[in-house]
C-alpha cells in the first residue's frame, strides 16, 4: 500500500481504516493512532483491550521525541504480604515450537491503557477523546468478523477463553469459541469505551470500573487492588537512541527492556557487517549476542536511574501495534499488549484483564519479585527511524513476545540495507535466536548457520510466533509513503 499523504499500519484492516479516516477528517498522527488503538481492541479482542498496557513514540514534524510509558506495573500497593491463589500454566502450540503463558487472577497486572490514551489525546492530540472513541464503540455494538489470524488466536487460547460465565459469554456467546467469519460483538466492551471516551481514566483509576475490577479480582484471590489503580500514571520519557548506517533509531527506553537490547542490536550488526545487507549468520549471531546481555543484574537494573547511559555506554563503542506517519512528518508508533490474557473478563465491563504478572518472558527472576508500581520490562520496543537531516524515514514496531527485538530489527535492515518497501520487508523470512537456538521460516537461507553446528528449528509455514510487524515508509528521494501490515497476524496498511 502507498500513498502521498498520511498512512496507518495496523494489525487489522478495520483497525487501521479507522486511524486512516482520522487522518482524513484532518487528524495527526496521535489522534489516528489513538483511534486506532480504541479499535483494536474490538478487531483484536484477545491481544489488547482496556485491561492491556503499551508504549507510544511520538516524534517528527517539530515534536520532541517522547516515548509514552502505560505499560503494566506490578500490583499489589498497600498490601500485606498475604497468600494468593497460584498461576495457572497454559501451553500454546505454535507449529514449529511451545511456549508456555500463565493465566488467572494472580497473572492480572495493573492496566495503563486507559492513562495512557487520555494522557496522549491531552498531550499531542486535536480532536476529543470521545471522538476517538466513538469509531470503537460503533464497532463493539455492531461486531467485527473474525479473521482467519484472529481466529487462530481464539483457538490458541481456548482452554482459557471458557473458563468463567464472564469470558464464555463474550468469547463463546453461543456455546462454542467464535470462529473464522464469526462476529465478535461486545455491547459492553462499547459502553466501557465510550465511558473512557467522555469521561477520562477516572473511572478507570479511582471510580466505578476500578472498583469493579478490584472487586472481581480480590474475590478470586489475586492480587490487584484499588490502591494499585488509583496510584497509577503513565509516564513521559526520553527514547532510548542508536545510530545505524547514517540514520538515527529512537525506541523504548528503560524501564522497557527491549528498546535498549534492540539499539545495541543495531550498534552490534553496524560493526560486524561494514557495508551491504547482513546474511542470516551475521543476524543470528548479533540476536545471541545480545540476549546474552540479558542477565538477571540486567534485569534488575532497569529501573535504576541512569541504567541506560551506564548500559550502552559500557556495550556501545498475545500484542498488537500500530504505525502512523501523518503529511506532516509526525510519527507515531504505538505497541499494546494484554499479554496472552488472563482468561479475567471482569463482570459488567468487558474488559479483559491481562496476564503479564505471569508471562514467563517479562519476570525472567522468577514470579512475583517485582516490587508493587514498578513497571515491567516489557520486550516492546515502539521505533522511529530518522534520516541524515532528522526526517521520519520509518515507523515500525511489532508483536511477539521475545521474538519484538528480532522481528523490528530485520524489518529495519530490510528497508535500510536491502532497500525494500515496508510491506516487502515485512513480507521476507524471518528467524530469531533465543537459548542457543535458531527458529527460522521457509526462505531463510541458512547454510552458513548450519556449518555453525548450531541448533535448528524450522518451521513449516509462516508464522505468528516471529511477530507481527506494522510499519510506515517515507521514500527519502520523493516523500512518497507506503506501508506494510504483517500477514502473519492480518496486518493491513491503510493511505489516508
Amino acid at each position: 500500500m502507498s500513498g502521498p499523504g498520511g498512512m496507518v499500519a495496523a494489525g487489522h484492516p478495520r483497525t487501521a481504516e479507522v486511524g486512516a479516516q482520522v487522518l482524513r477528517e484532518g487528524g495527526n498522527a496521535v489522534d489516528a493512532a489513538v483511534a486506532a488503538v480504541f479499535a483494536s481492541w474490538v478487531c483484536e479482542p484477545l491481544l489488547t483491550g482496556p485491561g492491556a498496557g503499551g508504549y507510544m513514540l511520538v516524534a517528527g514534524a517539530g515534536e520532541e521525541a517522547t516515548l509514552l510509558d502505560f505499560f503494566v506495573a506490578a500490583p499489589g500497593e498497600g498490601a500485606q504480604s498475604a497468600p494468593h491463589v497460584p498461576l495457572v500454566p497454559l501451553e500454546v502450540d505454535f507449529g514449529g515450537t511451545t511456549q508456555v503463558f500463565n493465566r488467572g487472577v494472580a497473572s492480572c497486572g495493573v492496566p495503563g491503557t486507559a492513562a495512557g490514551l487520555e494522557s496522549a489525546a491531552e498531550r499531542w492530540g486535536t480532536a476529543s477523546l470521545s471522538d476517538l472513541a466513538a469509531p470503537a464503540a460503533a464497532l463493539a455494538r455492531a461486531g467485527v468478523a473474525l479473521n482467519a489470524p484472529q481466529a487462530y488466536v481464539f483457538g490458541l487460547l481456548g482452554e482459557m477463553l471458557v473458563e468463567s460465565p464472564e469470558s464464555r459469554a463474550e468469547y463463546a456467546p453461543e456455546g462454542r469459541l467464535l470462529r473464522t467469519g464469526d462476529l465478535f460483538r461486545s455491547p459492553l466492551l462499547a459502553e466501557t469505551i465510550e465511558r473512557l471516551g467522555s469521561d477520562g481514566a477516572r473511572p478507570f483509576a479511582t471510580g466505578d470500573i476500578a472498583a469493579a475490577i478490584a472487586e472481581h479480582v480480590g474475590a478470586q484471590g489475586g492480587v490487584l487492588n484499588a490502591a494499585d489503580l488509583a496510584a497509577y500514571a503513565a509516564v513521559a520519557r526520553e527514547p532510548a537512541r542508536a545510530s545505524y548506517r547514517g540514520r538515527r533509531v529512537l525506541t523504548n527506553p528503560p524501564p522497557s527492556a527491549g528498546g535498549i537490547l534492540l539499539a545495541l542490536a543495531f550498534d552490534r550488526l553496524e560493526r560486524r557487517v561494514a557495508g551491504g545487507a547482513p546474511d542470516a549468520a551475521a543476524l543470528a549471531c548479533v540476536m545471541d549476542e545480545v540476549q546474552s546481555l540479558r542477565t538477571p543484574e540486567f534485569v534488575a537494573g532497569l529501573d535504576e536511574p541512569g541504567f541506560l547511559e551506564r548500559f550502552l555506554g559500557d556495550q556501545l563503542g498475545s500484542t498488537t501495534h500500530v504505525s502512523v506517519l501523518d503529511c506532516d512528518g509526525r510519527a507515531c508508533s504505538v505497541t499494546c499488549t494484554n499479554g496472552s490474557g488472563s482468561g479475567v473478563v471482569v463482570p459488567g465491563t468487558g474488559i479483559h484483564l491481562n496476564n503479564i504478572m505471569g508471562e514467563e518472558d517479562l519476570n525472567p527472576l522468577g514470579f512475583f519479585r517485582a516490587p508493587p508500581g514498578r513497571r515491567m520490562p516489557s520486550m516492546m520496543s515502539p521505533t522511529v527511524v530518522l534520516d541524515a537531516g532528522g526526517a521520519v524515514e520509518l515507523v515500525v514496531g511489532s508483536a511477539g513476545s521475545n521474538r519484538i527485538r528480532s522481528a523490528t530489527l530485520q524489518v529495519v535492515v530490510n528497508v535500510i540495507d536491502r532497500g525494500l518497501s515496508a510491506s516487502e520487508a515485512i513480507d521476507t523470512p524471518r528467524l530469531h535466536v533465543e537459548g542457543g537456538i535458531v527458529y527460522a521460516e521457509p526462505g531463510v537461507d541458512l547454510e552458513a548457520i548450519e556449518r555453525g553446528g548450531q541448533k535448528i528449528v524450522r518451521f513449516d509455514d509462516r508464522s505468528l510466533f516471529f511477530g507481527g510487524v506494522q510499519a510506515v515508509e517515507r521514500a527519502p528521494r520523493t516523500g512518497e509513503l507506503s506501508g506494510g501490515g504483517d500477514p502473519r497476524r492480518g496486518g493491513a496498511a491503510v493511505a489516508a
